[in-house]
């Protein structure tokens, strides 16, 4: 008993983390944050929900070890970049918003629970996730020059976070601490409930 109040006051600050309203918005920054690189590389660190869903994914992916490395985050990075090229074409996809909500909540609950899908079903969740993303950052992006290069920015960073949940997953496998991971997935499915009812 001693050993779990001591794991969730370690836990607490993360969890505070994922309630904090101000941080849950799904698309802050100023009037024209969608143009050029540099808003594309921070935009998904501007936003509890992408944060959250991008380590989510790559965590997911290292708890299942083998090819679920690099196929789990390949196929959110690729269906992402559809659905971003959907949301700029003008294609109407509804409920974005609930999507990207139950993606936080969804992978983090796989996470807390340690489910191991077979690897063509992991790919086709992470996947379905990854259209109601990029839809939603491909609607705000402008056709242009500008538009493409905060595209780039956006699929570097996600692979960027997907990379950084690979390596806290394979850290904690390596370190024998499965269950931070389980209690990192928790606080991140804590916050997709936070998110669900924003």
């Amino acid at each position: 008993m001693k050993n779990l109040i001591r794991t969730f006051q370690r836990a607490f600050p993360v969890i505070s983390i994922c309630l904090l309203p101000s941080l849950a918005q799904a698309h802050p920054g100023p009037p024209g944050h969608t143009h050029g690189f540099a808003n594309g590389l921070l935009h998904p660190l501007t936003g509890l929900d992408h944060i959250c869903a991008m380590l989510a994914v790559g965590l997911w992916a290292a708890q299942r070890g083998g090819r679920a490395l690099w196929l789990v985050p390949t196929a959110f990075v690729s269906v992402m970049i559809l659905g971003g090229i959907l949301g700029m074409g003008g294609t109407q996809i509804p409920f974005i918003e609930q999507g990207i909500a139950a993606s936080v909540l969804i992978l983090g609950i796989l996470i807390a629970a340690a489910v191991r899908l077979p690897l063509a079903a992991s790919a086709v969740v992470v996947g379905f996730f990854a259209l109601f993303h990029g839809y939603a950052h491909g609607a705000e992006m402008p056709k242009t020059a500008s538009g493409l290069a905060f595209g780039i920015g956006f699929v570097l960073a996600t692979s960027s976070l997907h990379l950084t949940g690979i390596g806290i997953g394979l850290a904690a496998r390596k370190s024998d601490a499965m269950q931070w991971t389980r209690l990192i997935g928790g606080a991140i499915a804590a916050g997709g409930v936070y998110l669900c009812f924003a």
